[in-house]
């Protein structure tokens, strides 16, 4: 009886990040909804159809684009860092809800953390590579 009770409301928690961006990552069953801070998807991601087939990809990949509701919480970052955070949040979730599902999305990549982020500014220069104008005289 209460296996059934847990089945009912399962909820598969994924954390991605990406440079300065966080999404924890839920997902619940339901009719394929996203959800990012409390607003649609579509409206959250300025209906870029790029950021919003990265966030779906993962669902898209294992054909369950319709069977969860994807519920996110983001800061940090933009708009690319942010759908690439919650890209990979979903893939983990999905990792979470059926162990099965890892390798068909480590194939596709979307299990793996792109660890690329802003280099730390250096002193003596303006940025963390740039020098100040040289003048021999």
């Amino acid at each position: 009886m209460q296996a059934t009770d847990q089945s009912e409301r399962a909820v598969y928690w994924g954390t991605g990040r990406r440079k300065t961006s966080i999404a924890r990552v839920r997902l619940v069953p339901g009719s394929g909804q996203l959800v990012i801070n409390k607003r649609p998807g579509d409206d959250y991601l300025q209906f870029n159809p790029a950021y919003l087939n990265a966030t779906k990809a993962p669902l898209e990949v294992l054909g369950l684009e319709n069977a969860y509701d994807v519920l996110v919480n983001v800061k940090g970052g933009g708009l690319t860092g942010q759908a690439d955070a919650i890209r990979l949040g979903v893939a983990r979730a999905l990792c979470e809800l059926d162990p099965e599902n890892r390798k068909p999305l480590k194939v596709e990549g979307y299990l793996t953390r792109d660890p690329r982020a802003k280099e730390r500014r250096k002193y003596g220069l303006k940025k963390a590579r740039k020098a100040p104008q040289f003048s021999k005289r």
